[in-house]
């Protein structure tokens, strides 16, 4: 069996936004998981100074997911 790619659908500055983002999806029926690299919650000043706190979705669902968020669509 494949599976789906995993696709980030937006990148947050904090994990609130992130998990607002997700709830938003959840609400709508579209799962996704939120990726950061905080050292396990430690330090969450390395995520928002690296690569933030990123919404993934899978790649069938980032149109939806881009609606759901009122985010503009990116060229892939």
């Amino acid at each position: 069996m494949i599976e789906p790619e995993l696709v980030v659908v937006h990148t947050f500055e904090s994990a609130i936004e992130a998990d607002v983002a997700k709830s938003a999806l959840d609400a709508a029926g579209i799962e996704s998981m939120v990726r950061s690299d905080s050292a396990g919650g430690m330090r969450p000043h390395i995520a928002w100074a690296g690569a933030g706190f990123q919404v993934l979705v899978r790649e069938g669902d980032v149109a939806a997911a881009r609606e759901v968020l009122d985010l503009p669509a990116r060229p892939m």
